[in-house]
């Protein structure tokens, strides 16, 4: 899997996840520097979608 570089856009980015899932919390989103597979995880069994399939939203949201 792709580095996500999301360190400088994660507040903004996080604004966008919790828009088109409105059920993810704060705590859904809480991101570590080093850890996107470890919120990938947690995004993947909150939304029941794959790692892969989240990168790539997370990666168009980035570029939008």
């Amino acid at each position: 899997m792709a580095d996500l570089n999301i360190k400088g856009n994660w507040n903004e980015l996080k604004g966008k996840m919790k828009q088109k899932y409105g059920n993810l919390t704060d705590d859904d989103l809480k991101y570590v520097e080093g850890k996107e597979d470890e919120l990938l995880g947690n995004l993947q069994k909150k939304l029941g979608k794959s790692k892969d399939e989240l990168a790539g939203e997370i990666k168009k949201m980035i570029n939008s």
